[in-house]
């Protein structure tokens, strides 16, 4: 049985979610400071409907991250990475399987593998199009519209 710890926010606006995401670096990055091996958490799995956040999340995440690069959806080209300074990891692949209509094409995206090298951190929007292939021990976001600008982000750590 897997153990899972949940905090719930509620952002505002776009600058709450994005420093929301920032703040989330933050904790991961703190675990990486502390010798805790990013591998098994260095997976973030984004939960939503369209427009609920995730990118504007991921935005704040890439830039706790020090990626100061635009960060834009990677809808079309399913996967973007960028290079971060250690010991924060080594690359931040951004994922976003909108498109994917079937777990073989994620497979053929090599996403075990990147998954698989500790020294990765990769987000995942639209993460439930992955099923089975998600680690049992990662980071769940969930993201619900509550009208206008306002959110509720709920993040859970599988333990």
């Amino acid at each position: 049985m897997s153990k899972t710890k949940q905090n719930i926010f509620i952002t505002n606006n776009f600058g709450e979610t994005q420093n929301l995401g920032e703040n989330f670096a933050r904790i991961l990055l703190a675990q990486a400071v502390q010798g805790v091996s990013l591998s098994r958490d260095n997976v973030v799995a984004l939960y939503g409907n369209l427009g609920s956040g995730k990118t504007t999340f991921v935005q704040g995440l890439a830039r706790g991250f020090g990626i100061r690069k635009r960060i834009i959806s990677p809808t079309f080209v399913f996967v973007r990475q960028y290079k971060v300074s250690p010991p924060r990891c080594n690359t931040f692949y951004h994922v976003d399987l909108y498109r994917i209509e079937n777990q073989r094409e994620i497979e053929g995206m090599g996403l075990r593998e990147i998954i698989n090298d500790g020294k990765n951190t990769i987000v995942i929007e639209w993460a439930e199009k992955m099923q089975n292939l998600l680690p049992k021990k990662r980071w769940d976001v969930e993201f619900k519209d509550l009208g206008g600008s306002k959110r509720k982000i709920t993040i859970n750590q599988k333990l």
